[in-house]
């Protein structure tokens, strides 16, 4: 960030993985075919940048709060835009508590419950981190693994989603958790997942 009230622009660009897992994560299963993650993505970086100016936070983790917020508005317009739905409250809030649920469930993910600044700091990069490991897996291993361990599915409800026997999903799962440690392994000694 170049100062603590506005962020370089360039930097927004290291949370698309971040954005696009979150909004993966979020577009209605009726929507995915028409309504693609990385074009809601797109926009919400789009609006970030125009808006970095309005931004008042003081860190990354605020700033990751400030883009959720964005996403889940870009997310809310492209649902009205496909459904024809006037202004819905309830839309609005469950969207933006899911949004934060996921982000909850990826930091939990992390095993971290740290409170300093620099700890709040190192686990927001570890979130960042994850999601750009989680987008180098295989789509149905990143599917998967964020079925069961970031919406909290149980194995039979992932395999069920995914039309897929529930070994099946459970070696993926597996094969996902050590792929994303393999990924991670950068001579840190910090334990990912379960």
């Amino acid at each position: 960030m170049a100062h603590a009230d506005s962020p370089d622009p360039a930097a927004l660009e290291g949370y698309r993985e971040y954005l696009l897992f979150l909004a993966r994560l979020h577009v209605p299963p009726r929507l995915q075919s028409k309504l693609g993650a990385s074009d809601i993505v797109q926009q919400t970086l789009l609006q970030a940048t125009q808006k970095v100016g309005q931004f008042r936070g003081r860190d990354a983790t605020e700033l990751a709060a400030w883009l959720r917020r964005i996403l889940s508005n870009v997310l809310i317009d492209a649902v009205r835009a496909f459904e024809g739905d006037k202004r819905d409250v309830g839309l609005e809030k469950s969207l933006e508590a899911t949004l934060n649920q996921s982000s909850a469930r990826l930091e939990a993910f992390l095993c971290a419950n740290t409170g300093s600044p620099c700890e709040q700091a190192l686990r927001h990069e570890k979130i960042l981190q994850l999601s750009r490991a989680l987008a180098q897996l295989p789509e149905d291993q990143q599917q998967a693994l964020e079925l069961h361990y970031l919406q909290g599915c149980t194995v039979a409800e992932v395999a069920e989603a995914m039309e897929r026997s529930q070994r099946s999903i459970a070696g993926l799962v597996r094969r996902g958790l050590q792929k994303l440690r393999e990924l991670l392994s950068n001579g840190e000694e910090t334990t990912y997942g379960p």
